[in-house]
C-alpha cells in the first residue's frame, strides 16, 4: 500500500460505499488491545483503594463492563449503517449547532483522557528512553499526534498488533503475580458493602460509556451491509473482556501490594515481571498499550473539533494542514493537564470518571432512543450538515431532557468535590448513572411519541437511509 493511501482523506462527511472495507471482528481486536492497558489497570485497583475486597470489587468491575460496554456497542453498531463518525448523528436530536453542546463535554474528556493515559505511558517512556517523566509525556504526546494524523488505517493496524502482544504480557505479569501472593486469602476476605460495590459498578461502567462518543468513528468504515448483531457483539467482547482482564489484575495487585503500588504504579507492574529486558519489554508494552488508546482519544477529539467548528462554519474540506492542526490542539492541551496533574493521579482520575459519567449518560440515552426507537436506524444525512434543513439548528426539546437528565443525577452524585442529598439515605451508593440514563430515555422517548419536536425536524418515520456517497456534501 502506498503512504498516500494510508494517509486517511475523509474527516466527518460519509465514507462511499467504494471506500468501506474489513469485517466486524475488527472491532474485537480494535477494542480489546485498547483496553489491555495501564489506565484499565489503576481503575480497576481504584475500587480496591476506595475501600473494596477482591470478591466483590471484581464482580462490581464485570457488572458495570457489561453494562456499560453493551451501551457503547450499541453506539459501535451505528458506524456501518450510517458511515458517519459517531458525534454528528447527534445533529439529528440536538440541532445541527446544538449538538456542540455535548460535543464540548466530549471534547474535555479527549483531553482529560489523553493527560490520564500520557501520565502512565510517560512513566514508561521514560524509563525506556532514561529521561525523567515530563519528558517521557512530551515525547510520548508527540508519537501519538503524529499516529493519529495518518488515521483510520493505523489506528486498527495499532489495535491488531497490541491486541497480541499486550495480551501476552499481561498473561505473563498474572502468572507471576499469582506466584507472589496468596490468591486464596484475597479471595477468602469477601465481605459486601453495597455503596463499594456501586463504586466498582460506576467505575468500570464509565470507563465503558466514556467509548460511546467515538466508538462509531472506527466502524463506520465497515461494509453497509455488515451485520450490526456482529458489530455489537464483536465490539462488546473485545472492550468488555480487554477491560474485565486488565482491571482485574489492577484489583489483584492493589490488594497485594497497597502502598507499594500507589506510588509509582507502572514502576510496580514491571517489576512484578523481572529486571534487565524483561523489564524493558514491559515498559514498551505498557507505552504501547497507552499509544492504541490515546491515539484514539486524539483522533476522536479531532473528529470532535471539526464537528463544532463545521456546525457554525458550514461545509468545507479539511486539508492535511488543517487535520495537523487540530491534532496539535489536542495534544498541547492533553499535555498541559498530564503535566499539572502527574503528581495527584489517582484522586483526580477517580473524580474524572465519575464526572464523565455524569456528563454522557444522558447523551447517550437520546441518542440511542432516537436512533433506534424513534428513527429505527434512518437518517437524512445531508440534512445532518444543513442548519436550516430538517433538524434544524437547535433543537430545544432535546437539550432540554439532556439538562433535565444532568440534573436528575445530582442528588445521588458522589465525587470528591461534591456529594448529593439522596447518597445518604442510600448508605452512600452512587447510582447517579442509572438515574442518567433512564431519566432522559424515558422523557425523550415520550416527547418524540407525542410530536414535540422542533420545528423543521420533520417527522421521524420519514428520515432516509444514508445515502450514497455522491449525495452528501463534503464538509
Amino acid at each position: 500500500m502506498a503512504a498516500e493511501d494510508l494517509v486517511e482523506r475523509r474527516s466527518i462527511d460519509v465514507v462511499p460505499d467504494g471506500e468501506r472495507h474489513g469485517t466486524a471482528f475488527s472491532q474485537f481486536t480494535l477494542w480489546f488491545g485498547a483496553n489491555l492497558q495501564i489506565t484499565a489497570v489503576v481503575t480497576g485497583a481504584l475500587a480496591v483503594v476506595f475501600g473494596g475486597d477482591v470478591v466483590w470489587s471484581l464482580a462490581g468491575l464485570a457488572l458495570g463492563n457489561l453494562l456499560g460496554g453493551a451501551v457503547m456497542a450499541l453506539h459501535s453498531a451505528q458506524g456501518p449503517r450510517l458511515g458517519l463518525p459517531q458525534m454528528i448523528q447527534s445533529r439529528a436530536q440536538f440541532g445541527v449547532r446544538g449538538a456542540v453542546v455535548p460535543l464540548l463535554l466530549v471534547i474535555l474528556m479527549y483531553v482529560g483522557f489523553f493527560a490520564s493515559g500520557s501520565v502512565l505511558a510517560g512513566q514508561a517512556t521514560a524509563e525506556l528512553t532514561h529521561t525523567d517523566d515530563t519528558t517521557g509525556i512530551v515525547l510520548f504526546a508527540v508519537v501519538t499526534a503524529v499516529l493519529a494524523s495518518v488515521g483510520y488505517r493505523v489506528i486498527h493496524a495499532l489495535g491488531r498488533i497490541a491486541s497480541v502482544i499486550c495480551a501476552l504480557a499481561f498473561v505473563y505479569l498474572g502468572i507471576r503475580l499469582v506466584d507472589r501472593v496468596d490468591i486464596g486469602a484475597l479471595l477468602g476476605d469477601a465481605r459486601f458493602d453495597l455503596p463499594v460495590f456501586l463504586l466498582a459498578v460506576s467505575l468500570s461502567a464509565s470507563w465503558q460509556l466514556a467509548f460511546g462518543p467515538y466508538v462509531a468513528d472506527y466502524s463506520r468504515y465497515l461494509p453497509r451491509t455488515t451485520s450490526a448483531k456482529a458489530t455489537f457483539w464483536w465490539t462488546l467482547s473485545g472492550s468488555a473482556i480487554g477491560a474485565q482482564s486488565s482491571m482485574a489484575f489492577g484489583v489483584l495487585v492493589a490488594a497485594s501490594a497497597g502502598d507499594a503500588f500507589l506510588d509509582h504504579q507502572v514502576a510496580y507492574v514491571v517489576g512484578l515481571g523481572g529486571t534487565g529486558l524483561v523489564a524493558s519489554f514491559l515498559y514498551f508494552v505498557i507505552a504501547l498499550g497507552k499509544l492504541t488508546v490515546n491515539v484514539l482519544n486524539t483522533y476522536g477529539g479531532f473528529m470532535s473539533m471539526v464537528t463544532s467548528v463545521s456546525g457554525f462554519r458550514g461545509m468545507r474540506v479539511l486539508g492535511p494542514r488543517g487535520r495537523a492542526a487540530y491534532i496539535a490542539v489536542i495534544m498541547v492541551a492533553g499535555t498541559a493537564v498530564a503535566l499539572l496533574g502527574k503528581d495527584s493521579f489517582l484522586t483526580s482520575f477517580k473524580d474524572f470518571l465519575l464526572f464523565l459519567l455524569t456528563f454522557f449518560t444522558p447523551w447517550s440515552a437520546i441518542n440511542l432512543v432516537d436512533y433506534y426507537l424513534i428513527s429505527k436506524e434512518r437518517y437524512d444525512i445531508p440534512a445532518l450538515f444543513d442548519p436550516h434543513g430538517r433538524y434544524g439548528a437547535w433543537r430545544r426539546d432535546a437539550l432540554t431532557v439532556y439538562g433535565i437528565g444532568l440534573l436528575a443525577q445530582l442528588p445521588f452524585l458522589v465525587t470528591h468535590f461534591y456529594t448529593g442529598p439522596l447518597v445518604e439515605p442510600l448508605g452512600g451508593a452512587d447510582i447517579s448513572w442509572l438515574v442518567g440514563l433512564a431519566v432522559p430515555a424515558v422523557l425523550y422517548w415520550a416527547l418524540a411519541r407525542r410530536g414535540a419536536v422542533e420545528p423543521g425536524a420533520g417527522p421521524r418515520s420519514e428520515r432516509g437511509v444514508s445515502p450514497t456517497a455522491g449525495e452528501t456534501p463534503t464538509p
